[in-house]
């Protein structure tokens, strides 16, 4: 639906309601920040909960070296022009800073793209219903969103790299840890990617070949499969191969060592830095990675993984089957593929639909919200574990 934006240029105003024209909605204003029109006829407060719905996430775009145009398949306008190299989406984002060399060294923040709360960023949100948005993880969490969403386009080879050890990030405040998993969402044959390093490998190892150029040697390579699912705990070395398109779900982090660049030599390495995080024994993720499948009549589900920071299950409904999903926690709903309808409310009376591509974040004050798939659709649904810290 169009909606007409509305500006407000008096004095600062706790709430104002401006009913519309019918079938339009209203415009709503909190706290004195202008709130676009919206077909959700539910006033916001702070001290209203149940005001709350599914919040529809605007991503921030990065260009990157290795990027591509595979985010065209979602029917995204893309910035930058036709030769822009989007990189990364990000879809879930609440980060006051980046680093120079992953996020350009500005913050980020996810904005609303839907309803009362449009146009607001996360971080906004989040200063007026932080509670209701996040449940339990309130108390567990800092200030900022506890996780952060990506699309990666991968037409060339990502740099070798690692993220913080936890012993490094505990020496160097600065730092961060970055425990990761990729959803393999589109992969061209032939496509894989690098997970840890060979058995034997060790510093001094590693250090000669970055410096004769054959890293590649001593990585562990694994072929990309469609919806296959791989944890990547901080201090593991790996790189996302070249013709895959991935949907990462992380720690709210970018702080990353670059080992190596494949030939490129226009960006900064940081060997001394990744060779004290690399984790130089076996990856072992099985306990992370239950792979439990379970089906209950209208959706096949699979748990990808389980981790002390966040919860990945792969659902999949053929057309018209429907899957309820119930918490007093939130969830991060990202459609891979296909097109739905979430409904939610009294007798689920008001409605958003969704499409690949789209992400969306059901806050823990929303108890039930119905998945109804207009045809197959293939969506993740990532959770925080009560247990997280």
């Amino acid at each position: 639906m169009d909606r007409e934006d509305v500006a407000v240029h008096s004095a600062r105003v706790d709430r104002v309601r401006v009913e519309a024209a019918p079938g339009i909605g209203a415009a709503s204003f909190v706290s004195g920040r202008p709130l676009t029109l919206s077909p959700f006829s539910i006033p916001l407060t702070e001290n209203d909960p149940l005001a709350l719905y599914p919040l529809l996430l605007e991503p921030v775009y990065k260009e990157k070296v290795w990027g591509g145009r595979s985010l065209e398949r979602f029917g995204r306008s893309l910035p930058g022009g036709p030769d822009a190299r989007i990189g990364e989406s990000w879809e879930l984002a609440d980060l006051p800073t980046t680093s120079p060399s992953g996020g350009g060294g500005e913050g980020a923040h996810t904005r609303i793209r839907n309803g009362p709360l449009s146009e607001r960023a996360i971080d906004d949100v989040l200063r007026d219903f932080r509670e209701h948005v996040l449940g339990s993880a309130a108390e567990r969490s800092g200030q900022a969103f506890p996780l952060l969403l990506k699309y990666l386009d991968a037409s060339e080879n990502l740099s070798v790299q690692v993220h913080p050890s936890a012993e490094y990030a505990a020496a160097h405040p600065g730092a961060h840890l970055k425990s990761e998993a990729w959803y393999i969402v589109d992969a061209e044959p032939g496509a894989k990617i690098y997970r840890g390093v060979r058995e034997g490998t060790t510093p001094a190892s590693l250090r000669e070949a970055i410096e004769t150029g054959t890293v590649d040697d001593l990585l562990v390579q694994v072929p990309a499969e469609i919806g296959a699912c791989h944890y990547l705990p901080s201090g593991t070395c790996h790189a996302l191969g070249a013709g895959i398109f991935v949907a990462e779900i992380q720690t709210p982090s970018d702080t990353t060592f670059r080992v190596y660049d494949w030939d490129r030599t226009d960006r900064e390495l940081h060997v001394e830095q990744a060779l004290e995080c690399i984790d130089f024994g076996p990856v072992d993720t099985g306990r992370y990675e239950p792979g439990t499948v379970v089906e209950d009549g209208h959706a096949r589900g699979r748990h990808l993984v389980d981790c002390e920071h966040f919860a990945v299950w792969e659902w999949t409904l053929s057309q018209a089957d429907t899957r309820r999903f119930t918490s007093d926690e939130l969830s991060v709903l990202m459609l891979v593929r296909g097109r739905g309808l979430l409904a939610w409310g009294s007798e689920t009376a008001q409605t958003l639909p969704i499409g690949a591509g789209d992400t969306t974040l059901l806050p823990a004050a929303l108890p039930s919200v119905e998945l109804r798939a207009d045809e197959e659709l293939v969506l993740l649904e990532v959770t925080l574990p009560k247990s997280a810290t």
